[in-house]
């Protein structure tokens, strides 16, 4: 494994970390190098990231295979309406100790983890959801009064299927937009699909190796603030939130008629953490306007809200977003 990446050293070492990590995630992941390439983002961020496709995608396997690469303890935990906040953060159970005493003992949950994969999490009931997104937001679990904080680092992927709507609990906007990304994961085309049974039936599944730690995750997550931010980006980034608020001095004629509620100020600064990050991946030096527009799809997908003249006419968050851009 190698050593703790310091962001003091020079650009080069951390460029030579960032190609390594894309390199073992190639060998084990055909295609999808856009949602790679996000969810290296959400990784470099400390983000979390709601990823949305049908089953059978390899979602699972992308964020278990990350995890591995960077050396991450990995949890799962597969949501159910019978899901009890419990099963997730743990509980206190009564122990017999030496000498016949009896005392409570916290048996940490699953939540406690670098990664974690929160698959389908719109099939358990609000109570339980709650259980995680506190977790998410304050890095801490509340169980019999006390309070325990979560290791650094701490992110969830959480999965949602598009397919199935019985027996779910959509996610309210409020709790949504605690979510740093919104992913979309796509079917892969006809070369990579070859590809993929190439690589899955024989004998032989390659597997991707460690090459850093979370103490290595948390050095690159520093190094990640110090990418610089021009000012023409930050104004960038304000324009764009700005003109999605319907109502407001530059939404344009487009917005007022389809936006319901527009991004808040969680997603400029969202957008402006992602675009710091996606130069860092890409070896820049300063992040440009050319990487908010790269980014603002998954950051603003499930901040922008359209209204019932939008579903009435079939015009979809990202053909608002689109439009956005474009103006």
């Amino acid at each position: 494994m190698s050593a703790v990446i310091d962001p003091a050293k020079e650009w080069e070492e951390i460029q030579k970390t960032v190609a390594e990590i894309r390199q073992q995630t190639g060998r084990v992941i055909v295609g999808q190098e856009r949602i790679v390439e996000e969810m290296l983002v959400s990784l470099l961020c400390g983000g979390h990231c709601l990823i949305t496709g049908v089953p059978g995608l390899a979602k699972t396997l992308l964020v278990s295979t990350l995890g591995k690469i960077l050396g991450l303890k990995f949890n799962r935990i597969q949501f159910t309406p019978d899901l009890m906040p419990t099963d997730i953060v743990g509980s206190e159970i009564l122990q017999t100790q030496a000498g016949s005493a009896r005392e409570f003992e916290f048996v940490p949950g699953p939540v406690f983890a670098n990664l974690l994969l929160a698959d389908e999490i719109n099939r358990t009931p609000p109570k339980t959801q709650a259980a995680l997104l506190e977790a998410m937001q304050e890095k801490q679990v509340t169980v019999a009064g006390t309070t325990r904080r979560l290791g650094e680092p701490f992110i969830v992927f959480a999965t949602q299927n598009p397919i199935e709507h019985e027996g779910t609990y959509p996610l309210p906007e409020a709790q949504l937009d605690r979510f740093f990304f919104n992913l979309k994961i796509d079917y892969p085309s006809i070369y990579e699909e070859e590809e993929i049974i190439k690589r899955t039936t024989g004998r032989e599944v390659p597997s991707a190796e460690a090459i850093l730690d979370s103490e290595g995750v948390l050095a690159l997550q520093k190094a990640t603030l110090d990418v610089p931010l021009p000012d023409q980006v930050v104004k960038y980034i304000l324009s764009v939130v700005h003109r999605s608020r319907p109502g407001g001095e530059m939404a344009t004629e487009f917005i007022d008629r389809y936006v319901e509620y527009g991004a808040g100020p969680r997603a400029s600064q969202c957008l402006a953490r992602a675009a710091r990050a996606l130069a860092l991946l890409r070896g820049r030096d300063a992040a440009s306007v050319e990487e908010v527009r790269d980014i603002a799809l998954p950051v603003l997908r499930h901040r922008v809200i359209p209204n019932y003249n939008a579903t009435g006419e079939g015009v979809k968050v990202e053909d608002i977003i689109a439009k956005l851009l474009e103006e």
